[in-house]
């Protein structure tokens, strides 16, 4: 959803409505307020609110009184009062639920604090808007760059210039207070204009600058949150959270504000659960609480001189020992009232297409063998030469046609069947070409004369 100003360069990249390029990173919606009262008429004789909500860079939104009776709707770009000056804004919620969205935010409509419209922006206001915006990047680096060169332990986090181009707000952040006088003088002296600094807090921080999240959604902060509560270590416990900074911190650093969204529902199962530190006396020994179940109602007890064994029990069971124990009675043992828990069957899902390996595209590709070439006439024959070899082997290499088992019980020799197969195919092949030598020469139709057989000549080896 972004504005109708909104259109695609080349490439299909957002140009963005003449707010330099912010459709293309955050989109027009951000931090905004669907008006369903859209399509609705006033009753006859009562006259609209006079009062709007204006959306400025990073999701600011300040109330403004349209004291001119301007037709004004969502997209909007308006000129309004600043100090010194004007700036520029996009209109984001008219009518009726502007009225609601500041009694939610503690403004007086009634009050002579609210500031007023100037007019609808002019082709003048917007150029000179964007100009200033284009400004802002290299500016911000240019900051930093005399920021560290002062030694401040400050960090320039964004920089929000007004839409007439006279003030240049630095939003930055500190863990400490930060004495930037001469910081200023530098600004003022390097950018020619006039320098306001605001420290906000890290989570107004990511807010302003924006991301994802480990959720894989944009940050909450940036998009529909407005209000940070503090949020502590104990809403994970109670959440029975592992404590890991890594894993419960945000981008800002601090703990993650999605931390307080259940909270409230875990607070309200556990008031029917007993006490964590709860101890149940049994014959046996003394019980400690070692694990709970908050959606299936389950705790674990382990005896104290053996930790190694839990026992898992209802919740009505360990009240019910807790009752007994109140009446300085011991229970037998925790195995009488112990839960057995049934395993769950694996499900063994087959996947017909066998795509249940994430890793089948990382195994290596198989090498093909290499084709034997096909024996060309001419070449020379390779026969074994068998003359340098043993006798032992020379005898497993010859083919053997009796049935006769092998005598040789001092030198044994094992036979290789492939090697076997091989010297077979060989003398089929030299008796084949025996045969063709010892055959008569073939008459020629033409000349009745008989056919010259063909000798295929063995090279020699020179030496």
């Amino acid at each position: 959803m972004a504005c109708t100003s909104c259109s695609t360069s080349d490439g299909g990249a957002p140009k963005g409505c003449k707010n330099n390029g912010t459709c293309g990173t955050d989109s027009c919606n951000k931090l905004t307020v669907f008006d369903w009262l859209s399509n609705m008429n006033l009753p006859n004789g009562e006259a609209p609110f006079d009062c709007v909500e204006v959306r400025f860079k990073n999701g600011r939104k300040e109330f403004y009184r349209n004291t001119e009776n301007l037709t004004l709707s969502i997209g909007d770009i308006v000129a309004t009062v600043a100090s010194p000056g004007h700036d520029i804004g996009i209109v984001t919620l008219t009518g009726e639920l502007v009225k609601i969205q500041m009694k939610k935010k503690g403004v007086n409509h009634t009050s002579n604090e609210v500031s007023k419209i100037y007019r609808k922006a002019s082709q003048k206001d917007i150029d000179i808007w964007t100009v200033a915006r284009n400004k802002e990047e290299p500016m911000k680096v240019r900051a930093r760059e005399l920021a560290i060169a002062q030694k401040l332990e400050m960090k320039i986090s964004d920089i929000e210039f007004q839409g007439d181009g006279s003030k240049a707000t630095f939003y930055y952040t500190a863990n400490d207070r930060v004495d930037f006088r001469l910081l200023i003088k530098d600004f003022a002296k390097e950018f020619s204009t006039r320098v306001e600094m605001k420290q906000v807090g890290f989570r107004q921080e990511a807010a302003r600058l924006g991301g994802i999240g480990s959720c894989g959604r944009e940050l909450c902060c940036s998009t529909w949150l407005t209000d940070f509560r503090s949020v502590n270590t104990s809403a994970a416990r109670y959440q029975q959270l592992s404590l890991n900074p890594q894993k419960l911190a945000g981008q800002c650093g601090k703990l993650k504000c999605c931390l307080n969204y259940e909270l409230d529902t875990y607070m309200d199962a556990l008031k029917d659960f007993p006490e964590f530190e709860t101890k149940l006396s049994t014959e046996k020994g003394d019980a400690i609480c070692q694990k709970q179940d908050i959606f299936k109602g389950l705790m674990w007890f382990a005896y104290t001189n053996n930790f190694s064994n839990w026992h898992v029990l209802k919740i009505d069971q360990v009240k019910e020992i807790i009752a007994e124990n109140k009446l300085k009675n011991k229970v037998s043992s925790l195995e009488d009232y112990a839960v057995e828990v049934i395993a769950e069957p694996e499900k063994n899902f087959n996947n017909a297409m066998g795509q249940e390996s994430l890793t089948r595209f990382d195994q290596p590709k198989r090498k093909k063998k290499p084709n034997k070439k096909p024996r060309i006439a001419g070449e020379k024959a390779i026969v074994p030469n068998n003359a340098n070899k043993p006798a032992a082997i020379q005898k497993s290499t010859t083919p053997n046609n009796s049935n006769t088992p092998n005598t040789n019980k001092e030198n044994p020799v094992k036979e290789n069947p492939n090697a076997n197969n091989a010297n077979r195919n060989r003398n089929k092949n030299n008796n084949r070409n025996k045969n063709n030598n010892n055959r008569p020469p073939v008459a020629d139709n033409k000349t009745d004369e008989p056919r010259k057989p063909i000798i295929i000549k063995k090279n020699e080896n020179k030496e």
